[in-house]
């Protein structure tokens, strides 16, 4: 409590007012830009009606959602970390708000596919931005304050969903389609734009390096002395690619991002392969996101009390033993159990997207963050290709079942792999220093 009480004081000195409102900013931006990713499975037959398309000719606008969102990230991070998060922010007010504002201007399918992507860039910005603020100024709470806005962006976008059916039925003027959009468009550009009047990287030296509130910092604590701790290494994105650690986990994410996404984008298929009723695919479904913002909280949290590498195996372990259970009450068409097992596999596969930025900062400092934590989440870009294409060759040549089956196999590998992680070596400051200096 003390160390959480003094980070807190130092905060509050440096920006005179509490920490915990950046964290509230943060979560509000992530909440608008959620329907880009959350929304869209219920906005792309209304945008095909009001083009006069078939629906499958938009099937790639998400892909290349998850793609451009994905990659944005590391450019963004790479100039947050060295100019703050200020500019950037406005930017994605203006390329995510505009985005949906435009999209009920589009009048052909390579403007609705260029509209989304520019959006989509916007809400790469603000993931960045919202992650690593809680990075840098929570050292002591990252499990937590990650997880907060990280459960922003699943569960925030459900506020918008009867709003979207009420305004985009086949039988609602066309007039009330372009309303829409231009409302969500108009608040995520105000809420994002307060954002960046609100969210700032705190200066340098604001506390010890070595202070970084994880398990394992307190550990080693005994081992090195207090000048030594102090002049912990603050890792480059450079630096970084140079470890196997790295690599150990941008192997687990690619993994678990494509059995979770496998499970979200194909959950309701998989229940009507069963023959399980209607109501229980659309339930499973509906519980998906609920279930995923809520383990993201969750375990965010277990993981400040508790080491952070873990709870990652223990949260990807039991993401495969749940898709396990999925498939065996499938084939045995047990409903209600069924959509447990539902909830279970996606409570244990979304809090990735709080545990590994907490890895990421523990293992390589909260410095250069932004950048670094994006390198690693641009495998969720590999991730959306195993989870998708990949899932669906593999369903055509080996079935329902078994393509479930070897999903839960990759979750449960990556679980077993994060035992074998452990933090690179640590540097001195002189040496950090000068490695900076040549990466600018």
């Amino acid at each position: 409590m003390s160390t959480e009480t003094d980070h807190a004081a130092r905060a509050k000195d440096v920006l005179g007012f509490s920490r915990w409102w950046l964290i509230a900013a943060a979560a509000a931006m992530m909440a608008v830009v959620g329907p880009y990713q959350y929304v869209w499975s219920s906005l792309r037959s209304p945008v095909a009606r009001h083009l006069g398309i078939e629906a499958a000719a938009l099937s790639t606008v998400f892909t290349l959602f998850v793609a451009v969102q994905a990659c944005s990230q590391f450019p963004v991070g790479w100039w947050r970390d060295r100019h703050g998060p200020r500019g950037v922010c406005a930017l994605a007010a203006v390329l995510a708000g505009g985005g949906y504002v435009a999209l009920g201007y589009a009048t052909t399918v390579w403007q609705v596919y260029l509209v989304y992507s520019l959006g989509a860039f916007g809400v790469g910005i603000v993931y960045t931005v919202a992650v690593n603020t809680a990075l840098k100024w929570f050292p002591d709470r990252r499990g937590l304050t990650t997880g907060v806005g990280t459960m922003a962006f699943a569960a925030g976008p459900a506020a918008l969903v009867p709003y979207v059916r009420a305004n985009t039925g086949p039988t609602v003027p066309d007039g009330a389609y372009v309303s829409l959009l231009r409302n969500v468009g108009i608040l995520i550009f105000v809420v994002v734009l307060v954002g960046a009047l609100v969210i700032r990287d705190p200066p340098a030296g604001w506390r010890d390096d070595s202070d970084d509130g994880t398990a394992e910092a307190s550990n080693e604590a005994g081992a090195e002395s207090a000048g030594a701790s102090a002049r912990r290494k603050q890792y480059t994105w450079r630096e970084m690619l140079r470890t196997w650690q790295f690599w150990l986990l941008y192997a687990m994410f690619v993994a678990v991002s494509g059995s979770g996404l496998m499970l979200t984008e194909k959950i309701v298929d998989y229940a009507v392969y069963h023959d399980l009723a209607p109501v229980i695919a659309t339930l499973a479904a509906t519980l998906l996101p609920l279930s995923s913002a809520i383990g993201r909280l969750v375990l965010g949290e277990a993981a400040d009390r508790f080491e952070p590498m873990r709870m990652t195996a223990l949260s990807f372990l039991l993401c495969g033993l749940g898709l396990f259970a999925v498939v065996y009450f499938g084939i045995q068409g047990i409903a209600g159990v069924f959509v447990a097992a539902v909830v279970v596999a996606t409570f244990f596969w979304s809090p990735k997207y709080t545990l590994f930025p907490m890895l990421v900062a523990d293992y390589y400092g909260t410095k250069h963050s932004s950048a670094n934590y994006a390198l690693l989440y641009s495998g969720k870009t590999w991730g959306g290709v195993l989870g998708g294409t990949v899932t669906g060759l593999l369903v055509s040549s080996m079935g329902w079942d078994r393509t479930f089956l070897l999903g839960g196999a990759l979750a449960v590998i990556a679980g077993l792999a994060a035992f074998a992680l452990h933090a690179p070596p640590r540097a001195t400051a002189r040496t950090e220093t000068a490695v900076a200096e040549s990466d600018d």
